[in-house]
């Protein structure tokens, strides 16, 4: 469940191939901190009757560009990081009036300080994005605004007003936009193309519009609103401090500089108690702490938690500079920061898990071990300490309760290849070869690896006796044929 890291992202799809498409789904998906619009995707389907675009067309469009940035875009796997992001979007939702279709998260590995939901409710929040907010309330407030262009229909609204010279011109616009975001994308597919794409791209009242509708949502959530405030202040406060490297969000939203003080003048005028209310950032360091050490750049990395090393986390920072040390193979220094951290907090489930998964992954098995039982003991929905303990299961032989273990996990992460993969191999151990190459195909699938995914979709399929192997083979096909579009 991720010991390498890519950040590398590749481009979604290619210009050429998707202009020889008779019909295509526009696929916008509105960008809160990314690109001037959202990423769009160019899709075989019945074309849209321009002019409406319904909820039914939403849901469509959100579910096909979901299976789009899953089948491109380096997403993160980590349990205790999705499941925070997921319980941030699932506190918002609670605090709406009912909707026409879930909200679910998920998290992009990037720097970028970026995040976008897409019609039809899906949210992507990238790392660098809980990696430069200070408080949980400033990463709510940024989803909340988010959020409201959904609710609201801001790009619905926008495609029904679009008017399009015709179809090339069309994908032309759409190709460009979704090929220049930040999360890895090219270059725009010419002048044209990027001067029709800012027709979908917000408009002032759009962006007022979400402020207000988010800040309701993130009060009624029980979350502090100068979080939404204090969001915009360090994106505006990155504008200058990097010298001009402008934000994606303040380069595509706008008026960012007047919004801080409609936004500052409406927090004026709630009620006191609501106004003073304190955050609660317990789980948001901890997690921002994992984020920074396992995805971000290695030397702010290190001066942060540096600078944590004699406030109230330091211990969280030690665990910090262990998975960092870890990270770049300098052994010697990760074993005295995790020993470090578990003498600072010997009773901190997380830290004793990481521990246990360095000691592991590095070899000390029986040190590992010791730990990683120790976490599950402290907490039994933890599927990251799960994983590595059913690995360790493994390793003694003990095949079913390997499996036992590990599928629970894959439970919680549908999606992980290297978690297939596993699985695969103990199946294989069984004897049980449908089930070991099915494992396989999916591992592939999730690695976005064309080749072997057919190479073991066919031995699969050649090995499906009953009719649950039969069904099992089908669920894969649906699965295998959405992904199969974007590559």
């Amino acid at each position: 469940m991720g010991h390498s890291l890519n950040t590398q992202a590749q481009p979604f799809c290619w210009v050429a191939g998707a202009l020889k498409k008779g019909f295509c789904l526009l696929l916008a998906c509105a960008v809160g901190l990314g690109s001037a619009l959202s990423p769009l995707a160019l899709l075989p389907a019945p074309a849209l009757a321009w002019g409406e675009f319904t909820v039914k067309d939403e849901k469509e469009l959100g579910k096909k560009f979901n299976v789009l940035i899953r089948a491109r875009m380096p997403l993160v796997q980590d349990p205790e990081i999705v499941q925070y992001v997921e319980s941030i979007v699932d506190r918002l939702s609670k605090a709406m009036p009912p909707q026409p279709f879930p909200f679910t998260a998920s998290v992009i590995r990037h720097n970028a300080i970026n995040a976008f939901a897409c019609p039809g409710g899906y949210i992507f929040v990238h790392t660098g994005l809980i990696m430069a907010m200070q408080h949980e309330s400033e990463v709510a407030g940024v989803i909340a605004h988010e959020m409201g262009h959904v609710t609201q229909r801001h790009i619905a609204r926008r495609i029904e007003q679009s008017q399009w010279v015709g179809i090339l011109s069309l994908l032309g616009a759409l190709a460009g936009a979704f090929l220049g975001g930040d999360a890895g994308g090219a270059a725009m597919a010419g002048s044209m193309a990027a001067g029709q794409a800012t027709m979908l791209s917000y408009s002032r009242a759009n962006e007022s519009e979400a402020d207000q509708v988010g800040m309701s949502y993130l009060t009624k959530a029980g979350y502090p609103p100068h979080g939404m405030v204090g969001a915009f202040e360090i994106l505006s406060h990155k504008q200058w401090f990097t010298g001009g490297t402008v934000p994606s969000y303040l380069a595509t939203h706008p008026g960012i500089t007047d919004r801080i003080s409609d936004m500052s003048v409406r927090l004026a005028r709630l009620p006191a108690a609501m106004r003073n209310k304190k955050d609660d950032d317990r789980r948001f360091l901890r997690v921002q702490a994992l984020v920074r050490a396992r995805y971000g750049d290695p030397e702010p990395a290190a001066r942060e938690f540096e600078k944590q090393m004699t406030g109230p986390t330091r211990c969280m920072a030690l665990m910090g500079q262990g998975i960092l040390s870890a990270r770049q193979n300098r052994i010697n220094d990760a074993t005295s920061f995790f020993d470090q951290a578990l003498a600072c907090a010997p009773k901190d489930e997380l830290i004793v898990r990481e521990a246990g998964r360095f000691h592991y992954i590095k070899g000390n098995r029986n040190k590992g071990v010791a730990l990683l039982q120790q976490a599950v003991s402290m907490d039994r929905n933890d599927s990251m300490a799960l994983y590595y303990y059913g690995l360790s299961l493994a390793d003694a032989g003990m095949t079913d309760k390997a499996i036992e273990y590990i599928t629970l996990v894959q439970r919680t992460v549908p999606e992980d290849s290297e978690l297939y993969g596993i699985l695969a191999r103990l199946y294989g151990e069984k004897g049980q070869m449908f089930r070991a190459n099915l494992y396989m195909a999916y591992s592939a699938l999730y690695e976005n690896n064309k080749k072997r995914t057919e190479q073991f979709r066919i031995k699969a399929k050649d090995l499906a006796r009953t009719p649950d192997e039969k069904a099992q083979m089908d669920r894969f096909e649906a699965d295998y044929k959405e992904r199969r579009e974007f590559w």
